[in-house]
C-alpha cells in the first residue's frame, strides 16, 4: 500500500505541470471582470475598457469593467485582494494604491504586496504644468523665480496622488515654497485654475492638455523625461528650468496574491498582447500620450518596489504626515 501511494505521488508531480499547461491554455472560459479604483471616464477606466475589448476579441470572453471608486483607491484594491484567486478578477490600477497609499496613510486595508500577484505594467506617461493665461510667468523659470521672489504666495491644486507629488518634487528640487489646496478629482482642480482660484497645477494630460489647446490655460512644461508627442512645443520641465526634474504615473495589473502561476502567466499574456494591439493604441495610448509599458510579474514587482521607495522619499522630505 505504502509503496502504491508513493507510485501515485510520484505521478501526480509529474502531471502536475501538464495539468497547469492544459489549465492555462483554456483560461478564460467564462467573464474577466476588471476591478477599477478610479470613477468611470478617468484615464485609469479608459485603459480598463481598451484592454478589455482587446481581450475580449481575442478570448470571446466578455470583460466586466467594475468601477468601485472613492477612499484613495481603498474600496477597489481591499475588494479585489478578497476576490477569488482563479485570475478572473483584476485590478486594474496606479501607483496611487501600489505605491503612495502607503506612506500618505497610516493604516491600509490591503497590503500592496503581501494581498497581490504582479502581473504586468500596462502604461506610463508624463503630466503637464499648467497656469492662468492671466499668470505673469510664461516658463517653469519664470515661475520658479517669482516663487523664490515671495515664499508661500503662490498656490498649487492637486486632486490626485500623483499629481500631488508632482508639485512636492517641483518644491523641493527648485527650492521654492507653494501653498497646496487639495481636491477630490484633477478635474475640480483645474475648474479652479481656469477660474483663477489657485495658481498653478501639475495634471494629467488628458485632463489639462484640452485645456490648453482650446486657450484656456498656458502650459509651461511636461514632467516627463521626453517631451509629449502631444504637445511637442512644450517643454520638459526639466529643460525648461529644473534640471533633472521628472515625475510620472503608471497603470498595472493585479491579481489576488494566491492566483496560480500559470493563470497568472496567461493573464500576462493577454494583457501584454492588449496592450500592443492596435486596437488600444487607436482607443487609449495615443488620445492620451501614454507610453506603452509592459513587464514580467517579477519586474513588475521590482518596478513597484523601487517606486514606492522613491515616493517615499519625496512624501518624507515634504514632511507630509500621514493620514
Amino acid at each position: 500500500m505504502k509503496r502504491r501511494t508513493l507510485t501515485l505521488s510520484a505521478a501526480a508531480l509529474a502531471l502536475a505541470p501538464l495539468w497547469g499547461h492544459a489549465q492555462q491554455q483554456v483560461f478564460p472560459e467564462k467573464p474577466i471582470t476588471f476591478i477599477v479604483p478610479f470613477a468611470a471616464g478617468t484615464a485609469t477606466d479608459q485603459i480598463a475598457r481598451a484592454l478589455g475589448n482587446s481581450i475580449t476579441a481575442e478570448t470571446k470572453q466578455p470583460v466586466v469593467i467594475d468601477n468601485k471608486a472613492g477612499a484613495s483607491g481603498f474600496i477597489a484594491s481591499q475588494q479585489a485582494a478578497k476576490a477569488a484567486a482563479d485570475g478572473y478578477t483584476v485590478l486594474i490600477t496606479t501607483n496611487t494604491t501600489h505605491a503612495a497609499n502607503e506612506h500618505l496613510f497610516k493604516k491600509l486595508p490591503y497590503d500592496p504586496v503581501k494581498d497581490f500577484a504582479p502581473i504586468t505594467a500596462l502604461g506610463k506617461g508624463g503630466q503637464i504644468m499648467v497656469v492662468n493665461p492671466s499668470f505673469p510667468a510664461k516658463s517653469v523659470a519664470e515661475f520658479v523665480a517669482l516663487a523664490k521672489k515671495e515664499p508661500g504666495k503662490y498656490s498649487f491644486g492637486s486632486g490626485s496622488s500623483s499629481s500631488r507629488m508632482a508639485g512636492e518634487l517641483l518644491q523641493q528640487m527648485a527650492d521654492i515654497k507653494l501653498l497646496h489646496v487639495p481636491y477630490k478629482s484633477n478635474t475640480l482642480a483645474v475648474t479652479d485654475l481656469l477660474g483663477g482660484q489657485i495658481h498653478m497645477m501639475i495634471t494629467d494630460a488628458a485632463t489639462g492638455l484640452p485645456q490648453v489647446k482650446g486657450g484656456k490655460l498656458r502650459a509651461l512644461g511636461v514632467s516627463s523625461a521626453a517631451r509629449s508627442p502631444l504637445a511637442p512645443d512644450v517643454p520638459t520641465i526639466s529643460e525648461a528650468g529644473v534640471k533633472g526634474y521628472e515625475m510620472g504615473y503608471w497603470f498595472a495589473a493585479y491579481a489576488p496574491a494566491k492566483t496560480p502561476p500559470a493563470v497568472v502567466k496567461r493573464l500576462n499574456e493577454l494583457l501584454v498582447k492588449a496592450a500592443k494591439s492596435e486596437s488600444a493604441k487607436t482607443a487609449f495610448y495615443e488620445p492620451t500620450g501614454t507610453e506603452v509599458f509592459t513587464t514580467s510579474p517579477e519586474e513588475l514587482a521590482k518596478f513597484q518596489t523601487a517606486e514606492s521607495q522613491k515616493w517615499g522619499r519625496i512624501v518624507k522630505a515634504a514632511g507630509i504626515e500621514a493620514e
